[in-house]
């Protein structure tokens, strides 16, 4: 009786997980797929496949050229890839400084950063954009930069100071011994171990910060600002816009150019997602 039990139990299982994953797959695929077809396809068949004769490439074109996609995209990977070196580089300094060197306020400090992590960011967004303006970083990418480091610096800490923590001091002791100085131990030796953790952190907050909006609608506004908008915000606009002229095709065509980066690193990644936050956060 016990091993039909356990077969019940792990068919339901089974069940109850591919329901789930066609739940969240499904919205995707009805993205993707009306991404290729006209708006009135879109109203009157709006679950049906799109016609293999009448598939609509152009939704890309229009929203890669006249939604000005490619603009944004390209914002997009800027203030992405220089933010997440950012957090990576200055969260594996600070990380490192708090897990290997002894001081009374280390700890103060510790938990300063965790309170980032537990105060929402919305709270700061006022006092956020009256400095912003008075250092003159409002509308522009190096504003939004500073910001996402600033945000991202919570998490890159807690995930590293665990990796760090978790490497054994010989190794460090070792290097010394060999002629390593400060420096040269924590990026010849210990940085490189704690590579999980970098990738763990580069992952998330590349993710966090290509979809991110709530910051860059706050801190880019305005018609003049086209050349600081990102994806997110281009993304908005164009959905104010297709509601008035009814062009959903190029809206859902944008929806895919947004969410393909995003599942590729993830697809690509994600065996170093687990990896990471198995091996340093539990740790920590």
């Amino acid at each position: 009786m016990k091993p039909a039990r356990l077969n019940l139990s792990g068919g339901l299982i089974f069940a109850v997980l591919l329901g789930y994953a066609a739940w969240v797959i499904y919205p995707m695929l009805w993205v993707a797929y009306s991404s290729l077809k006209t708006d009135e396809a879109i109203f009157r068949e709006p679950f049906a496949l799109p016609a293999a004769g009448q598939l609509q490439y152009e939704n890309y074109g229009h929203a890669w050229h006249e939604a000005r996609f490619g603009d944004y995209f390209l914002n997009s990977v800027q203030v992405t890839v220089v933010s997440v070196a950012l957090i990576v580089a200055l969260g594996a300094l600070a990380a490192y400084a708090l897990a290997r060197f002894y001081h009374p306020l280390g700890r103060m400090v510790f938990w300063l950063f965790l309170a980032g992590l537990m105060i929402p960011a919305q709270l700061t967004i006022i006092p956020l954009f009256f400095e912003m303006r008075a250092l003159g970083l409002l509308n522009s990418k190096l504003g939004l930069i500073l910001v996402y480091t600033a945000n991202g610096l919570p998490f890159a800490v807690f995930i590293l100071a665990g990796f760090f923590r978790s490497l054994p001091r010989s190794l460090y002791e070792a290097a010394v011994i060999d002629g390593c100085g400060e420096f040269a131990a924590f990026w010849r030796v210990l940085l490189p171990l704690a590579r999980p953790g970098l990738m763990t952190v580069a992952i998330f907050q590349f993710i966090g910060v290509w979809k991110e909006y709530f910051f860059a609608f706050m801190l880019i506004g305005g018609d003049a600002t086209q050349a600081a908008r990102t994806l997110p915000l281009g993304l908005a606009n164009l959905s104010i816009t297709a509601q008035f002229r009814t062009d959903y095709g190029m809206l859902f065509a944008g929806l895919v150019l947004v969410t393909l980066p995003i599942l590729a690193v993830y697809l690509l990644l994600q065996r170093h997602i687990v990896k990471g936050v198995s091996a340093g956060a539990l740790k920590g």
